[in-house]
């Protein structure tokens, strides 16, 4: 379904890459997780594939069709793109934000409401909310509108920067899990960006891993998780075990209690 092949983006001329030489592919239905630190290329990589940002060399291949042959707002039109900002429009009621993309793209209203209220119901939301404003939802319920505008013109990619980031973590958690749903039941294929090791492991099918533009590591969870000969890599991979072995000896803790 994806293909990046090749691909560097320097913003300095050349003097640096955020991302160098980056080949991945993405398999149709696939859900993968893309970590690092911060200035790893995460966010640069994902966005040369719906072309916010042009690679200076390479391609992003989508569906055997490369996207420099296709306009930019066309692309994007065909692939969801949710971000920790959400960037709903203020002065749009809900129903209007989720219904843009296929207000734009021609759909007329009775499918444009049918669908707004099909994706209302799918991110748990009541239908009342379709006329509020988003300063009138939390941040939770602002993040499952930006899910659901995504999701609007029924796109088959969905491309995720750090969607559940600003959140609590039990908003966080709950959300993560639902949007796992969406993903199986819509049979679509994401891309998600996240420094949240964690979340990677628990939502991903296959984790990629980049440092300093490049990617070091790519498996399945289980597997990264049983060791890498990188060293940086396995101390990330390492975390989710840590964290997992201090709740369990508090739990033994209080249970000896």
């Amino acid at each position: 379904m994806i293909a990046v092949e090749s691909v560097s983006k320097s913003f300095d001329g050349g003097a640096s890459f955020a991302v160098r030489a980056v080949s991945l592919r993405v398999p149709a239905r696939a859900f993968v997780a893309i970590v690092g630190d911060s200035g790893s290329g995460k966010t640069t990589l994902l966005k040369t594939i719906n072309r916010l940002i042009e690679p200076q060399q390479g391609e992003v291949i989508i569906d055997e069709e490369p996207v420099r042959t296709v306009a930019p707002h066309a692309l994007r039109r065909r692939i969801g793109y949710v971000f920790q900002g959400i960037g709903l429009f203020p002065h749009m009621s809900i129903a209007e934000n989720i219904g843009i993309t296929p207000r734009l793209i021609g759909w007329p209203e009775p499918k444009i409401r049918a669908r707004v209220e099909e994706l209302i119901d799918l991110v748990a939301l009541p239908r009342s909310y379709l006329a509020r404003l988003p300063a009138e939802l939390s941040g939770g319920q602002r993040q499952r509108v930006g899910i659901a505008r995504a999701l609007a013109a029924r796109p088959h990619i969905m491309l995720m920067d750090e969607p559940f980031g600003a959140l609590d973590p039990v908003t966080r958690d709950a959300l993560g899990a639902e949007y796992r749903r969406l993903h199986e039941s819509m049979r679509l294929t994401t891309l998600m960006v996240t420094h949240d090791i964690l979340e990677a492991v628990l939502l991903a099918d296959r984790i990629v891993v980049m440092r300093a533009g490049a990617i070091v590591a790519d498996g399945e969870p289980r597997a990264l998780l049983s060791g890498h000969p990188d060293p940086q890599v396995r101390t990330l991979m390492d975390m989710p075990r840590r964290q997992a072995e201090r709740v369990r000896a508090l739990l033994e803790e209080r249970a000896r209690e």
